[in-house]
């Protein structure tokens, strides 16, 4: 069975650690600390970009030479107002220190050089809805492809009422064949509310030899090397995840699977 499912290995620090080699794949990186106030994280970008997310609480944060102050004013993530992000270019540092409790993601993809270090949220990014019916989710997007703040990421936050599913219809975007389709890595990390609750994530390809159905509880990431990854909140949980995506190609389109390719046509 792939690997797919992480689980956090701790509860204070850094909790989660997927990196291209442990992935086994080649673009995204994705790290999330857990801090208590007082506490401090720091990393060096080295060869890749970062966007740092403030999923929760509030830390002081300076990185790309520069003092950004106190991040942060989300105290709770399904309070779903626009998070506090920051974005550094390769060849930079960061360290954050915890003002209050605080659960910081740092997404990362190979760096260009692109891009200034620069602020990201709260200012600009609005809760907006997509699908329909029990296929209705909640997005801020932080950093996706009409947003230019980035060489390689695209990073995105979804709220998925209870009973509802998400990343659906069915779809992937594994291959690199711009139009028609990007080749893009992706993970989830996922919250649930409430905390003690489950969610469903599939993992599929259309010649079955990757087909994977995980109960995802909160806090967990899953990774999605390739294939079709649709997510559900049973009746009574509401989801959150933070994507991250990044390819060879700073675009994301994706193919339907063929067995949900009449519902996109229906809701076109």
């Amino acid at each position: 069975m792939p690997n797919l499912l992480r689980k956090p290995f701790g509860t204070r620090g850094k909790v989660h650690d997927i990196t291209p080699e442990n992935a086994g794949w080649r673009y995204v990186g994705f790290g999330l600390y857990h801090l208590r106030a007082g506490d401090q994280a720091a990393e060096a970008t080295r060869d890749r970009e970062v966007i740092l997310v403030v999923v929760e609480g509030k830390a002081r944060i300076s990185g790309g030479g520069k003092n950004w102050g106190v991040l942060g004013d989300r105290m709770d993530v399904f309070e779903k107002t626009p998070p506090h992000c920051l974005y550094l270019p390769n060849g930079t540092e960061w360290e954050a220190v915890a003002e209050t409790d605080c659960v910081i993601a740092v997404c990362s993809a190979p760096g260009k050089g692109g891009h200034e270090a620069r602020r990201i949220g709260p200012d600009g990014i609005t809760l907006t809805e997509r699908g329909k019916g029990v296929n209705t989710r909640f997005i801020n997007n932080i950093a996706m492809e009409v947003e230019d703040y980035a060489d390689s990421l695209l990073v995105t936050e979804v709220f998925t009422p209870n009973g509802h599913w998400s990343s659906y219809p069915s779809h992937r975007h594994d291959e690199d064949d711009y139009p028609r389709i990007t080749y893009l890595e992706e993970t989830y990390y996922h919250r649930l509310n409430p905390s003690d609750g489950f969610g469903i994530q599939r993992v599929y390809t259309d010649d079955g030899q990757l087909d994977e159905t995980m109960a995802v509880s909160d806090g967990d990431v899953v990774t999605v090397p390739r294939g079709h990854h649709p997510c559900g909140a049973p009746y009574g949980f509401e989801m959150y995840y933070l994507n991250v995506m990044a390819g060879p190609l700073r675009k994301w389109r994706f193919v339907a699977a063929p067995e949900v390719e009449w519902i996109m046509e229906r809701d076109s």
